[in-house]
Order: structure tokens, then sequence, then C-alpha cells
């Protein structure tokens, strides 16, 4: 009856994101990197809406010594951004995807076990060709799926590379097909 009822009033229920698709990446980076010349650049990036208070900040400052205390010890930071979203900010420094998505995972997934998960917007890993290119995969977390973002300047992007990722990865990762949803993230670290 739920069901009927949404569809009724235009409501539906949000996918629920399924984070181990984060783990489905380095091997799309392989196929990334053979097919395009793309190679990860050792950055990923979880963005969400902070809330205010302290009991929020207590989260995030144990996410961060969490990450801290990892053996590989990656470098971990966080900033805001000019839209008002927080990104906590990875760099590994011998490129391991992996270990990457593994933090983004824990990431993720602390901040959804302490019931901040309507905040959570994406997760991103960037990948950039010998020339200088630079594409993101973004993880969308409340669709589950993925999509490239291909910045070429402040307000500007490569809808074809775009493209060419998703057909690329679409046998590997979860690709979102709706266009509408994939989002401009400009500013992003380490795009």
């Amino acid at each position: 009856m739920s069901r009927f009822w949404g569809a009724l009033t235009g409501r539906t229920t949000p996918k629920k994101a399924n984070l181990d698709s984060l783990f489905m990446v380095p091997s799309a980076a392989i196929t990334l990197q053979t097919a395009a010349g793309f190679t990860p650049t050792g950055r990923g990036s979880v963005c969400f809406r902070a809330p205010d208070g302290a009991a929020y900040q207590q989260v995030q400052d144990e996410v961060v010594t969490l990450l801290r205390e990892d053996a590989d010890k990656p470098d971990v930071q966080v900033q805001r951004d000019d839209f008002g979203f927080t990104w906590l900010v990875v760099d590994r420094v011998d490129d391991d995807v992996e270990g990457l998505c593994t933090d983004l995972h824990a990431v993720n997934t602390a901040l959804e076990e302490q019931g901040y998960a309507t905040g959570l917007l994406c997760s991103l890993v960037p990948f950039v060709d010998a020339s200088g290119r630079k594409v993101g995969l973004v993880y969308l977390y409340k669709q589950g799926t993925f999509y490239g973002f291909a910045p070429t300047g402040p307000k500007t992007r490569d809808n074809l590379l775009e493209i060419q990722v998703r057909d690329t990865l679409a046998g590997e990762l979860p690709m979102e097909q709706d266009l509408q949803r994939w989002l401009a993230l400009w500013g992003a670290p380490g795009l």
C-alpha cells in the first residue's frame, strides 16, 4: 500500500547506497588506464553537507583520527567548498587505489552509522592522463551509481570524455544513466 501511496503523491523511496560498489573501483581503474590512458592520482574524497554542532564535529574528528591511525598513514584533510559542502580528502602517496577505496568506504560507513547518511552527497576518485586531462570517477551516494566528471576550466567540462568513461566502465561499475544526475563538481579536490 505504501508503494501505491508513494506513486500517487510523487514520492519514491530513495535507492539504498551500496557502498561495496566502491571496492569495484580498483578493477575499473585498470580498465580506465588500459582503455583510455588515465591513471589514479592517489587522492580521493567524500563530499557531504556537514550539520553544525559539537556532536557532528566529534564524529568528523573520530573519522579523521581513524584514517590517520591506519598502518599506511594516508594524509587526511577536511576542506569546505564555495557551496557549503565539506570534503574529507584522503591522499595516498603510493597511488594505492584499493587502500584509497577502503578509506572512502570507511568514511561513508562511519558517517552513515552515526546518522548522517542524509548529508552524504558523493565520493570522488580523480584520474589524470599523460597530457594532464583530468576526470573524476564520482560515486553518487543516494543513487548507488557512478559517472565521470571531466572539468576543463572554471565552469566548463568535457562531456565527450565523460560519456567515454561511462561507456568504457559500463561493464564494471553501475554507471548512472540519467545525465541530469551528472553533477558538476566545480572546485572538487583533485580536479
